[in-house]
């Protein structure tokens, strides 16, 4: 069954001596199956505390007197006779602790380890007093399996036709799809989208692909820390980067082919850091990148993860790394990560800094699933070294500006997402004119260009561009001093690009 690795490795760490495990896991409904079976597993009762109840069995009615007091229920636990598991629902809360609830914790504890039953904490791990933490386990419950996803889709389609017909009209590659869209989610959350899905029509087809990606789109980003990019159907299309493009083709047939990469001794590409003169591309790669592997992507904002309460921007770095790794496979784009971790920020943070960049850095080394990881920077100067050794990355790029060739490309790019036909536009003598020109300085040309057109019913020709390219003073321009530095930093650290 899918929740059997988990449950073996519950009741081995119970078994063992452990009397208090934090099982880390949103999923109600799979944590409750999983205690339920390791109640039974392992013969023993299944209690349940809350504020409201006290204590529960939760095979039978009624609850333990007086045990709604977080130190009257432990006191009941230590002096019990038989052994159990209990199951403590918002016990976090409580803690840190007086001294009091600390002695009965540990004295339940005491009495559990000896009997070999023991407590159990879901959700994140709370802050425990200190002669608690070292006694005890976290089991981390991994997101729902494709399996299960597929079970769940048959049984709520079920379900739903013993009251009115469901027409499924799904091919087998369209089922696919619809599966990958629910990765990542809990059962409780996949079950409500794909309810939803049935019920506005009574059936299941090809069109409630988007529905579902927009459902997991809101899912994802209603804590604001993560934001989703489906799976994309239109080429995004990217000029240039001859040498970042060549080294992610190499790497292509692996991700399509994962078993026979794996039997051929190559693990999962670990990611890439883009580094460069801003507005040349380096945004625009992550969602290339994601499109071209047929991967969703999930972008992660580094100024979503810091929070003025202690603790809490450790912990939005672990629900974002946990929730890619339940997504796996897929792309985690990290925009201009140096505003994440900056070095020489920690002494204005009190501390934060670091160790935001401490967990990051194991998570990059310990990270379980297929997550590629591409961040971008606008001033890797910045970034601690720590982050930049070999190993951490595949490998460093740099993006320069472009060359004469890749920008008459992005000019002919521009031209055509807007409707305009390039072919009877001089592109080579623009380009030779657009000379250290960004990609998104070339993009807004076009765009201005073409305002004026509208504005003044004139035609839109080759007249209006080069009339716009005049006009702009580009970043290599104002901005000269700070490209020749990050040039000077690049040589010899990185790759280039183009």
């Amino acid at each position: 069954m899918p929740l059997e690795h988990p449950l073996r490795d519950a009741e081995l760490l119970i078994r063992s001596g452990h009397p208090l495990l934090v099982v880390e896991s949103d999923d109600r409904p799979r944590t409750r199956t999983l205690l339920l079976h390791l109640a039974d597993r392992m013969g023993l009762p299944l209690f349940r505390w809350t504020r409201a109840r006290g204590l529960t069995r939760l095979d039978q009615d009624g609850s333990v007197y007086e045990t709604r007091e977080p130190e009257r229920a432990l006191r009941h636990i230590a002096a019990s006779p038989t052994p159990a598991l209990y199951l403590l629902e918002g016990f976090g809360s409580v803690l840190p602790a007086s001294p009091l609830l600390e002695a009965k914790l540990v004295e339940a504890m005491d009495a559990l380890e000896a009997a070999r039953g023991a407590l159990l904490l879901v959700g994140e791990s709370p802050e425990l007093p200190p002669q608690v933490r070292g006694r005890t386990s976290t089991l981390r419950l991994p997101a729902p399996s494709r399996e299960e996803l597929r079970d769940l889709v048959g049984r709520v389609v079920r379900d739903m036709a013993r009251r009115k017909h469901v027409d499924v009209a799904l091919s087998r590659a369209e089922l696919d799809r619809f599966l990958d869209h629910l990765q990542g989610l809990s059962i409780m959350e996949a079950e409500k989208i794909v309810t939803r899905a049935i019920l506005e029509d009574r059936r299941l087809a090809a069109e409630d692909l988007r529905h579902v990606a927009d459902a997991k789109r809101r899912i994802i980003e209603r804590e604001g820390i993560l934001e989703y990019y489906p799976l994309e159907d239109a080429v995004v299309q990217v000029a240039g980067l001859r040498n970042l493009q060549d080294w992610l083709r190499k790497r292509a047939a692996l991700i399509r082919e994962p078993e026979r990469a794996k039997a051929f001794g190559l693990d999962f590409p670990r990611g890439v850091l883009l580094t460069g003169v801003p507005g040349s591309g380096k945004s625009l790669s992550a969602r290339a990148i994601a499109t071209a592997w047929r991967l969703p992507l999930l972008r992660l904002d580094p100024a979503s993860l810091y929070n003025r309460y202690i603790g809490e921007t450790e912990k939005n770095l672990r629900r974002a790394t946990r929730l890619a790794e339940d997504m796996a496979p897929l792309v985690l784009w990290i925009d201009e990560i140096e505003k994440a971790f900056s070095a020489g920020s920690d002494s204005q943070d009190g501390g934060v800094s670091r160790r935001v960049l401490g967990s990051f850095l194991n998570w990059m080394q310990e990270r379980r699933g297929p997550v590629f990881l591409l961040a971008t920077a606008n001033q890797v100067d910045q970034l601690p070294p720590e982050l930049l050794r070999k190993g951490r990355f595949d490998e460093v790029f740099f993006v320069d500006l472009p060359d004469e060739e890749t920008r008459a490309e992005i000019l002919r790019i521009h031209l055509e997402n807007r409707g305009r036909d390039p072919s009877g536009m001089d592109l080579a003598g623009l380009a030779r004119e657009a000379g250290d020109f960004t990609g998104a300085e070339l993009e807004q040309v076009v765009v201005s260009a073409l305002y004026d057109a509208f504005a003044d019913g004139t035609p839109f020709d080759d007249a209006l561009l080069l009339e716009e390219i005049r006009r702009t003073r580009p970043l290599a321009v104002t901005a000269a001093e700070r490209i020749q530095a990050l040039r000077s930093w690049a040589r010899g650290r990185t790759v280039p690009a183009h």
